[in-house]
């Protein structure tokens, strides 16, 4: 096992072990125990009782969240040319077909999210072994493959992601910056429990929100009170 830092040792110690915080609270420690020198994403991670394995109980769905995640989002918008135009002066950061699906064949993948038209889903398809793993396979669900081009890819930049419990029963999603301030955090962590708590499957026996964490890059994680994640006080 790798020895903690000091670093690390000093913001463990500031985490009261056993403790759950209220949101606002966790947010304002979570501040002073990030102790990278670059701004690091913080993270919410959400362990649901459900079975994944089961298809009635598989959870997954976007959420808008208020403040962006604070990331520059780079957008690849994969359509027929009569969309080229809508698509750049959108915000899209790539647009084409042909052209990128051979660069992606040939290992390009310097983009976070693909978004395309229904009609050239048939080409896509060729280069689905390589964007599945990564996240990148475009999908109806979570809004990526529509003809809406430029509200899709707005949408995007303004701080939309997609979620999905993994097979541990957990969500993990990317919700800002450690540069955000501790009400922004907050809000966008509100935004995404209670987007996941509206998707609660209707089979689910027993609690559904286990536990609710929040961390950054290398710091401990913070144990949140879930009963009161819409508190802000």
């Amino acid at each position: 096992m790798a020895k903690l830092t000091k670093n690390h040792k000093a913001a463990v110690a500031k985490v009261e072990d056993g403790k759950q915080y209220k949101l606002i609270e966790a947010c304002a420690l979570l501040k002073e125990v990030s102790y990278t020198k670059f701004d690091s994403t913080v993270e919410l991670s959400v362990r649901l009782g459900v079975d994944p394995r089961k298809a009635n109980q598989m959870v997954r769905g976007v959420v808008t969240l208020p403040h962006g995640t604070g990331k520059q989002v780079r957008v690849l918008v994969l359509c027929t040319p009569d969309k080229e135009t809508e698509a750049k002066e959108a915000g899209a950061d790539f647009v084409g077909l042909d052209d990128y699906i051979e660069k992606i064949k040939g290992g390009w993948t310097d983009i976070d999210v693909i978004i395309c038209t229904p009609s050239v889903m048939g080409k896509i398809g060729a280069i689905g072994r390589i964007l599945g793993p990564r996240g990148l396979m475009p999908n109806p669900k979570t809004g990526t493959v529509t003809m809406d081009i430029a509200s899709a890819v707005k949408e995007v930049k303004a701080g939309k992601i997609d979620f999905k419990v993994d097979k541990q029963g957990i969500i993990h999603a990317g919700i800002g910056k450690v540069s955000f301030t501790p009400e922004q955090i907050a809000e966008n962590a509100t935004e995404l429990v209670n987007t996941i708590i509206k998707l609660k499957p209707q089979a689910l026996k027993g609690t559904y929100v286990k536990s609710v964490y929040l961390s950054s890059t290398m710091s401990p994680g913070i144990c949140i009170d879930s009963k009161a994640i819409g508190a802000a006080e």
